[in-house]
């Protein structure tokens, strides 16, 4: 029997509201049409991205990790002209991410920004594994020539060289920030259940990268020292255009964030500090009383940076009342000036990231690294402690430690954002004073056994002394650099969301700036009246120990800091955490 008009009816009405919830708001796919919730974006999409950032981490720290090397063999560099040049990039590539996410927030978007980025690292790489053969050519030569003492490479190989690292570090600049940028938009931030897969999903990206990480540390490097640089090149070269095959397969699965904005969002902010800059002298009454006029409603977050809301003033003339800026505007510039505060007081975790890739090296090279009666420990695998910690604490954190406090906080990510990052602070300190302990004990043991003048032997104390500091440091990554991966893409404008990893990634690359710059202004105050630098090239008379000390003392300040900003932080309304 047929049903009645109404049964009927009701039936239509509840299809068609399943068909509207069942659509992603904001979002469209690759033909710019509406999207289903259950037909993309999720994990079917983040995978794919997932594997992108692995190859991705595989090919640069395949490229960097290795590179002082190269410098030092077959360029011919002096030790201390490869550190300045291997610092200079790296700082350099650290950076340009910042530049990479204003191009693809806006103009190019985030899709088109990995796009482009990909073919540019190819051709990057293409053009170092090419000067690898200009080199091997040259070298053929030489020793043809018997003069393998004197031949060194020519002016055009290392511009050719130094030209193709580069384009490599502009292409990571544009890649590295879209693609988590891109991967964390997958997951619609407004439903409970993806909001969890969200904050799931940066604890993965970070597990799979360190993964790729520890790969190439132990087989490029392997292949780079002992078969050919060619081939070490070329290798990362091939995984790029994998790579870039994978990321174009999951095209028809994304989502991709509908931009609604008539202007750039840096435009638009930069309009809002112009704007209040201009009204400075305006009364404060008058600018209450223009709030007003508007709707303005106080809330918590709006009471900061009052200043800004004399942006909201109207002048003179119908011309600048069309150019007015909107409430909306100067809640989104007074969102990222709130964010200076927390980026300011990591900056010290960014010089305590930058110990381990060079002064625990240097630890280990003076130490005992055998293992059995042939096989030596390389000092800088012990890195790999790191990224082994990661793996695992990863796996504890995601599926142990979030569940149980998500039961008593009831919050999707468990604790805030903020406690989280200021847990990996806290950890970074304990690191480092675990670091000068052991140091303390390194230097004891080279006194005892009068080995204080001989800086090339070996101390009777086993390398894996160090692990300790490698392993908590590596826990501290867990917390802090994932923390703040999500913490700046939450809480950055709509329209920002690739800037937001580029303030995180910029953290680490100033961190490494101010660490060779504090380096340097301690090493010439403590060699002063002929006294020992810390950092003097005899380790057995240096003090690595007072300067991992200082460090942990530097930490304490910038952790109190992080703390006093982090109790007074007012999160975005559309964030979970």
């Amino acid at each position: 029997m047929a049903g009645s008009p109404a049964t009927e009816a009701n039936i239509s009405d509840a299809i068609e509201t399943a068909l509207l919830d069942d659509v992603v708001d904001g979002n469209v796919d690759y033909k710019g049409r509406p999207i289903k919730r259950s037909k993309s974006g999720r994990w079917k999409s983040a995978s794919f991205i997932i594997c992108v950032e692995m190859a991705e981490r595989f090919v640069y720290y395949g490229i960097s990790v290795n590179l002082i090397s190269y410098l030092t063999g077959p360029l011919g560099q002096s030790t201390a002209t490869a550190a300045e040049s291997v610092n200079a990039w790296s700082g350099t590539a650290q950076m340009l991410p910042l530049l990479g996410a204003f191009v693809a927030d806006s103009f190019l978007g985030r899709y088109r920004t990995i796009l482009i980025s990909s073919l540019l690292y190819i051709l990057g790489l293409g053009f170092l594994t090419l000067s690898t053969f200009f080199t091997s050519v040259k070298s053929s030569e030489c020793q043809n020539a018997a003069k393998v003492t004197t031949c060194s490479p020519s002016e055009f190989q290392v511009i050719f060289f130094i030209f193709a690292l580069y384009l490599i570090a502009v292409a990571q600049g544009g890649h590295k920030p879209c693609v988590q940028a891109f991967g964390a938009d997958q997951f619609d931030g407004r439903d409970p259940k993806e909001s969890k897969a969200k904050s799931s999903f940066f604890n993965w990206l970070f597990s799979a990268s360190c993964g790729a990480i520890t790969v190439a540390l132990v087989i490029l490097t392997y292949i780079q020292d002992n078969l050919s640089w060619g081939l070490g090149f070329g290798i990362p070269c091939f995984i790029m255009c994998f790579a870039l095959i994978l990321f174009l397969l999951g095209t028809t699965t994304y989502r991709f964030q509908v931009n609604s904005a008539e202007m750039s969002p840096f435009v638009s902010i930069g309009r809002v500090f112009l704007k209040a800059a201009r009204n400075w002298i305006t009364t404060s009454s008058a600018s209450s009383m223009q709030e007003k006029s508007q709707g303005f409603l106080p809330c918590q977050g709006s009471q900061e940076f009052k200043f800004l809301n004399k942006a909201l003033l109207v002048p003179d003339g119908p011309e600048e009342e069309r150019n007015l800026c909107s409430i909306g505007e100067v809640e989104e510039a007074k969102a990222i000036l709130r964010l200076f505060p927390i980026w300011a007081t990591c900056l010290v975790y960014g010089i305590v990231y930058a110990q381990s890739s060079t002064l625990f090296t240097k630890q280990g090279v003076t130490m005992d690294r055998s293992i059995g009666p042939s096989f030596e420990v390389p000092a800088a695998s012990l890195e790999s402690f790191i990224s082994l910690s990661i793996v695992v604490f990863i796996a504890i954190y995601d599926r142990i430690l979030v569940p149980i406090a998500r039961s008593i906080t009831t919050r999707p990510s468990g604790i805030t954002l903020l406690q989280r990052i200021g847990t990996g602070i806290f950890l970074s300190l304990l690191s480092m004073v675990i670091a000068a302990l052991v140091e303390t004990k390194r230097l004891q043991t080279a006194q005892e056994y009068g080995l204080d003048d001989k800086p090339k032997a070996t101390i009777p104390m086993s390398v894996f002394w160090l692990t300790p500091q490698y392993l908590v440091l590596g826990v501290s990554e867990v917390f802090a650099i994932v923390g703040m991966q999500e913490f700046f893409y939450d809480q950055v404008p709509s329209g920002l969301k690739s800037t937001g990893f580029a303030l995180y990634l910029s953290i680490l690359g100033i961190g490494s700036f101010l660490s060779s710059i504090l380096i340097s202004v301690l090493q010439k105050a403590t060699s002063r009246h002929g006294h020992e630098s810390w950092f003097s090239d005899n380790l057995n008379k240096a003090h690595l120990d007072y300067f991992y000390f200082l460090l942990a003392g530097l930490s304490a300040i910038a952790l109190a800091a992080f703390a006093y900003f982090a109790k007074s932080y007012v999160y975005n309304q559309a964030s979970n955490t």
